[in-house]
């Protein structure tokens, strides 16, 4: 099964704002294995950084300018995500400014199915810190080339955490299961079984000829 890893950089946070998409980075795996295909590119989002954005991803206003517009690698971008699962780290984020951007050429929203790992990292760590940080941390995963958000960096560490996220190797014991009583089964008294086997009469007569003919053999 492929699937794609997903993530973006804007001008800043809210589309309400008219905050544009400066950056789409996309991993594509194939049963869970990084692939050779990518897809990347920096954008001309048409309007300035805020500066909140810029200390984020530390794209300036005169390096995007001379990078192509949404318009120009819409079509590429699309066909390298048909028919796949997205796997994006706080999903409401990356689609919002997605769509806004297909909404903007007048062309149809995305309808991929989305695997958000935020929800997942929620779901499995309830109350902890569930950024990509602190996940890479939570699984040693080596985030030290991580200095600043750029799309690709964060594709490769979210494909690393993503795996860890879903791993089923390890069983787990299901505590809730109504028909399981912990405490039940430790104060359960242990008992073995042993098969008693009594010989016959003409065994034993053979047993002691053995015995007596050893015996002989030995000290005579």
């Amino acid at each position: 099964m492929k699937e794609i890893v997903l993530d973006t950089e804007t001008t800043g946070l809210s589309v309400k704002d008219g905050h544009r998409i400066v950056e789409i980075g996309c991993i594509e795996l194939d049963n869970l294995i990084p692939t050779k295909n990518r897809f990347h590119c920096y954008l001309n989002p048409e309007r300035k950084v805020s500066e909140k954005a810029l200390e984020i991803h530390g794209y300036t206003d005169e390096f995007l300018s001379k990078k192509k517009k949404f318009s120009e690698i819409v079509d590429e971008f699309l066909t390298f995500i048909r028919d796949k699962n997205l796997i994006i780290h706080n999903a409401e984020f990356d689609l919002s400014h997605l769509n806004n951007e297909l909404k903007i050429l007048g062309k149809k929203t995305i309808d991929n199915k989305i695997i958000d790992t935020l929800i997942l990292a929620r779901d499995k760590f309830p109350g902890s810190s569930i950024s990509l940080d602190a996940l890479c941390k939570r699984y040693r995963i080596d985030n030290t080339n991580r200095t600043l958000h750029t799309a690709l960096v964060d594709c490769d560490l979210l494909a690393k955490v993503y795996i860890n996220l879903i791993d089923q190797k390890e069983p787990t014991l299901d505590l809730h299961d109504k028909d399981f009583n912990l405490k039940k089964e430790i104060d359960k008294p242990i008992s073995y079984y042993k098969k008693i086997i009594i010989p016959s009469n003409e065994e034993l007569k053979k047993h002691k000829d053995y015995i007596k003919g050893s015996l002989k053999k030995n000290f005579f």
